[in-house]
């Protein structure tokens, strides 16, 4: 199945035209012709069919004929808050990931130790937006901007969901799997190379966050995000 990315696209719409980048690739590379169906997702849930009716490079126009407004819908939102690594291919590699595992939201986070200390986002959404096509969801999760540590912790306990840091400090912690029951809300915070600081740590205790390991092993902030996805993923199944 080839998925475009319509964002553009509405519930109600019978007739839609694609953008000229996306009209470039069905026509000039997939050699679609009138007739041809074609598949559609707005990042927002929605999967809609469709039939070329004009196969034209810059404004392929399209006939809308079915249409899902829940494809593929997990059950549960992970909210993902962590420190943007220094070498941001790092960040776009675990965005591209954590866009195929299953993740709602993401959250770049400056901390005391953070080595990069501002995000540009839109290349990052391109990486998660051609994730999502090649993994068949469509679902685009929402890449928030940069926020500072002390703001993000006081918002975020204030909302219904389970609330976890992953740090390496020593304390008493308990693995991912058993303080996250299924189909739940989860914030997950995952600090920079240098790990949080203490009071940082104390910060977000006070705040109701409960402390998470995810194992002996002592991983890179990107490698920790995805594993922590990947365990919310398993324990949802």
């Amino acid at each position: 199945m080839q998925l475009f990315y319509t964002p553009g696209i509405q519930p109600k719409d019978r007739a839609f035209v694609l953008d000229e980048e996306e009209s470039k690739h069905a026509v000039r590379v997939l050699r679609m012709a009138a007739g041809h169906h074609v598949n559609l997702v707005d990042g927002r849930g929605g999967l809609y069919t469709a039939v070329v009716v004009d196969a034209h490079p810059k404004r392929t126009a399209l006939e809308v004929t079915a249409v899902n407004l829940d494809y593929a819908k997990r059950p549960y939102y992970l909210h993902i808050a962590i420190a943007p690594t220094k070498n941001i291919d790092r960040m776009a590699w675990f965005l591209e990931k954590a866009t195929e595992v299953g993740i709602d939201e993401i959250t770049p986070l400056i901390c005391e130790r953070s080595e990069r200390k501002e995000v540009k986002t839109d290349r990052l959404n391109k990486v998660m937006v051609a994730a999502m096509k090649q993994s068949l969801k469509a679902f685009l999760p929402k890449l928030n901007e940069a926020a500072k540590f002390v703001d993000f912790v006081k918002l975020a306990a204030t909302q219904d969901t389970h609330s976890l840091i992953a740090h390496c400090a020593e304390g008493e912690k308990h693995y991912l799997n058993k303080l996250i029951p299924p189909a739940g809300r989860y914030t997950i915070l995952i600090g920079p190379e240098g790990d949080f600081s203490g009071s940082e740590i104390e910060a977000a205790l006070a705040a109701g966050y409960h402390p998470i390991t995810l194992g002996d092993t002592r991983l890179r902030t990107e490698t920790a995000a995805l594993m922590a996805c990947l365990e919310v993923a398993i324990s949802n199944r």
